[in-house]
């Protein structure tokens, strides 16, 4: 790029990444390009939002509204009782860089979650995660130049969630992907000359997650994306660098809390044996993302938001004689107990098709259940409204009332140790506010320092060790470096939402009124404007499959709110 077409703002995404993963690796000097703009400029913790989870964490990071206002809260939305995979269509608030095209600004987006399919702006935009492997991009057919300029591109690792690839194997797939990112970014900020720039390295999360911290690991992704933002800086010689992070990640020292198992003891909940049960992330982006169809809920096929909507595939013999084992009251709950027992259940979880453990495992029968958590990252309690619900079975009268008794319940909650499980567990009101504030949970729980991970999974006991020894925290990272960056400036107290104010302000642009967030203190403020309204798509279509309700025994419950929540027991790679 030449001076004249220099860019005025880049901000790099860095999922997951927090103080206490970069420091060491500062000391060891292996990061000087991301050192030189954390130490060199203004830094400081940036919290996130609840849930602080990619998926929900992304979309208020670049609109600057919670997820109330946006309405993502996890990797799922929510029909009734179908689910899909979330994409940009759920996003109901303008992302920074469609703000910035209303002031005759372009940009250049690349790999940054939940942005497939794009609305049109002046510039180009890459996907990143919960977009299919053969994404729609902006413009059209930008991926195939995109390849045809710099080799291959993709959006997942080739092994992702694989527990038979060596570490070597995946830390090679891991670097090739963030030089990728950089590859391509480079490539289409010298053809497009933006004003502003957004890359995002998602592999900085997924090491954590697949390779459980190991230091060797992550000290290897990281030095991949050092020397990839180097050449971004030097490609495009920004007026203003920005890094931020969705959140932060670190050990968990606590519990698996098996919140459906909890609710079922409680009288709130019913099971079935041989159910469909919840998808885990890894079976929605393997089975759908990687090939380019949509994350469909129930074997419907019903999803949308890409030109295939095909059927998922049928069971296989093994698994349809799982089914017809628990439907004997053969589940795979016992069938663990025994593999245990012989030392065969590592063995089984490795060999065994990942269907069958969904297949055989006793499940929560949402139709008929009072409250149940759907996705574990959601951090909540949904409930099964009458009214509002296709079957549901909590009376609308008694809404408060059972929402009450379950969040005094779930306050008093202690770990085996005899510690608080919950820091806070309230109404979704007291954590979301906007027009999509009904897509929430009913009632948030926030783990005990996040030392705690939530599961969907059913089993005994309730609580167990988390669901993976590597998770996400509240505090992430933002540094700002630049001519007008004030390198003393206080960001004490900087929040995900502020991002986007940031950035507008950066580049001379307003924030937009209904933002959340406020400009921190690196840029001049330029006062809010209202921006036009998002024309919203038409809704997805997605199927209902009716139950007649049915009132449990000892359902006098209290009171209820508003909030969001799902996880299974399996982990959720690289989010």
């Amino acid at each position: 790029m030449s001076d004249d077409d220099s860019m005025t703002t880049l901000l790099v995404g860095l999922d997951a990444a927090c103080a206490p993963v970069l420091d060491p690796l500062f000391e060891n000097e292996r990061l000087p390009h991301l050192r030189s703009i954390v130490e060199g400029g203004a830094s400081g913790p940036l919290e996130s939002q609840i849930p602080p989870w990619t998926a929900s964490a992304w979309p208020s990071l670049f609109t600057g509204t919670n997820p109330g206002k946006h309405g993502v809260f996890g990797f799922l939305a929510f029909e009734g009782y179908d689910w899909d995979v979330v994409n940009a269509t759920d996003v109901r608030e303008h992302a920074l860089w469609e703000l910035l095209d209303t002031q005759g600004k372009s940009s250049v987006v690349v790999n940054v979650p939940v942005t497939h399919p794009p609305r049109p702006f002046s510039g180009a935009l890459l996907p990143g995660y919960t977009a299919p492997e053969e994404p729609a991009c902006h413009p059209e057919g930008l991926l195939d130049d995109v390849r045809e300029a710099i080799g291959d591109y993709r959006i997942y690792p080739p092994h992702e969630g694989a527990a038979d690839v060596d570490t070597d194997t995946k830390i090679a797939e891991y670097r090739d992907l963030v030089g990728m990112r950089g590859a391509a970014f480079r490539y289409l900020i010298e053809r497009f000359a933006p004003d502003f720039g957004f890359v995002q390295f998602q592999a900085t999360d997924t090491v954590f997650h697949e390779c459980e911290g190991d230091r060797r690991a992550v000290r290897a992704v990281y030095e991949a994306v050092d020397e990839e933002v180097g050449e971004v800086l030097d490609s495009c010689d920004p007026d203003t660098v920005i890094v931020a992070s969705d959140h932060g990640i670190g050990e968990y020292g606590g519990y698996g809390f098996r919140a459906n198992t909890f609710l079922d003891e409680q009288g709130y909940l019913t099971t079935q044996s041989g159910g469909e049960g919840m998808p885990t992330w890894v079976t929605a982006r393997d089975t759908r993302l990687k090939t380019g169809e949509t994350a469909t809920a129930t074997g419907t096929g019903t999803g949308t938001g890409t030109e295939t909507d095909a059927e998922p595939a049928g069971p296989t013999p093994v698994e349809r004689a799982i089914v017809l084992a628990a439907r004997a009251g053969l589940t795979t709950q016992r069938i663990t107990k025994v593999l245990e027992t012989f030392g065969l259940l590592d063995v089984a979880l490795r060999y065994l098709p990942q269907g069958i453990g969904r297949a055989g495992t006793e499940q929560v029968d949402f139709p008929a259940s009072w409250a149940y958590v759907r996705d574990a990252i959601e951090l909540g309690v949904r409930l099964n409204v009458a009214g509002r619900e296709p079957a549901g079975v909590v009376p609308e009268a008694e809404y408060e009332t059972v929402r009450e008794d379950l969040i005094d319940r779930l306050s008093g909650l202690e770990t085996p140790d005899g510690d608080p499980l919950f820091e806070t567990v309230g109404p979704r009101e007291d954590f979301f506010h906007g027009l999509e504030s009904h897509r929430a949970v009913d009632i948030v729980t926030v783990p005990a320092g996040f030392e705690h991970s939530l599961s969907t999974h059913l089993g005994s006991p309730a609580f167990d060790e988390p669901s993976e020894p590597y998770d996400h925290k509240r505090n992430g990272i933002v540094a700002a470096r630049g001519g007008a960056v004030d390198s003393d400036a206080d960001l004490d107290g900087a929040h995900l939402f502020d991002v986007a104010p940031t950035v507008l302000a950066t580049l001379g642009v307003p924030a937009g009124e209904r933002m959340d967030g406020r400009v921190l203190p690196i840029a001049e403020s330029v006062g809010e404007t209202a921006y036009p309204d998002l024309i919203r798509r038409g809704a997805r279509k997605r199927s209902s499959r009716r139950r007649p309700s049915t009132t449990p025994s000892d359902r006098g419950r209290t009171n209820y709110r508003l909030a969001t929540a799902w996880q299974p027991e399996t982990t959720y790679h690289g989010c």
